[in-house]
């Protein structure tokens, strides 16, 4: 049966769900706060700023207007930067209130909330109370828009703690060359996915100062270490980080040149001052923020993350990348599973 979806944010991961969801045969509004970006949809069917050369379907329907999108969707999927998540989930609940819906709410969005340091799932259900959400369910794992836009197999997660609200996304999205596995763990999910960005920085870091594959495995794998020592402290099953959304994100996040946070780190590793990175790359580098957010929420739970104080202190203390490297590599010796 064909549902209307709404998916919120044209960004390059949102545009192409929204083709996903539109060759699955349902009716799909895309939402934009750009004119223009919602012209060029409609009109040339392209999203050149964010995929260039890929055509979208001409089914899929783009517009400004936030109350059209949602009019009468069964789902409401956000891909918008964590940022302004709370300001777009505001937005939504007047609309929804006005509406008289109660939509599944989706997110595929990657990051912490800065400041709050709040998951955006907590977010989401801070500002739409429940008589206006059926429940939140969270998107994530190995993927880059740009391979699931030539229809590369992907696989990726649905996660929510009613598994029957998982399976429901899991169904929508589900095709041929995109399986989606349900997930009860939501804090794993949302934390593999926030945090691996952080560690994708370093890997770029590494290969643009000419470091090989040795260094870019060991920096992966105790980075992987790290985001699960902090999820498991914040109630997160230790199984999550060897799935989809842990080791399986963190892998494509740090070897892919897809990957804005790689990409910044390499320009960081090759000497770029972060701010000519942030305004080269011309779109959002969640890693930045949530490095932030990893350091400081590390500190406040005690626990010890070296690779992550070691991006924190480039991205935030002007520190040289080579003299962070020098030190992890001389920190005293330590068990390796502990």
């Amino acid at each position: 049966m064909t549902e209307k979806i709404a998916v919120l944010g044209a960004g390059s991961w949102g545009s192409i769900l929204a083709g996903v969801l539109d060759e699955n045969k349902n009716e799909v509004w895309l939402w934009t706060n750009k004119e223009s970006q919602a012209k060029e949809l409609n009109e040339n069917h392209t999203n050149e700023h964010y995929i260039p050369g890929h055509k979208y379907s001409e089914t899929i329907k783009a517009t400004t207007n936030l109350k059209e999108a949602v009019d009468g969707a069964s789902a409401v999927l956000f891909v918008v930067p964590t940022k302004v998540i709370r300001l777009v989930a505001q937005q939504l609940v007047e609309v929804l209130k006005e509406l008289g819906q109660k939509p599944l709410i989706i997110h595929a969005s990657k990051g912490l909330e800065l400041g709050s340091h709040k998951r955006i799932s907590e977010v989401i259900e801070e500002e739409i109370p429940s008589e206006y959400c059926k429940d939140v369910v969270v998107l994530s794992g190995p993927s880059h828009a740009e391979e699931v836009a030539r229809k590369d197999i992907t696989l990726i997660t649905a996660a929510c703690e009613n598994l029957d609200s998982a399976k429901k996304v899991q169904s929508l999205f589900m095709n041929d060359y995109l399986r989606i596995y349900t997930n009860k763990d939501v804090i794993g999910v949302e934390t593999g996915a926030a945090f691996k960005n952080v560690i994708a920085i370093g890997a770029g870091a590494l290969h643009g100062l000419g470091y090989g594959d040795d260094a870019k495995a060991a920096l992966m794998t105790r980075g992987l270490a790290e985001i699960s020592r902090l999820g498991v402290a914040f109630g997160a099953d230790p199984l999550t980080f060897i799935g989809l959304s842990g080791v399986g994100d963190l892998i494509v996040t740090c070897t892919s040149v897809h990957s804005r946070n790689w990409r910044a780190g390499n320009q960081l590793g090759k000497g770029k001052a972060l701010d000519e990175v942030i305004q080269d790359m011309g779109m959002v580098i969640e890693g930045i923020n949530t490095c932030k957010a990893a350091y400081e929420l590390a500190q406040q739970k005690n626990i010890e993350m070296p690779i992550t104080e070691a991006i924190y202190n480039v991205l935030y203390n002007g520190k040289d990348i080579k003299d962070e490297i020098s030190l992890l590599m001389q920190r005293e010796g330590k068990e390796e599973i502990k």
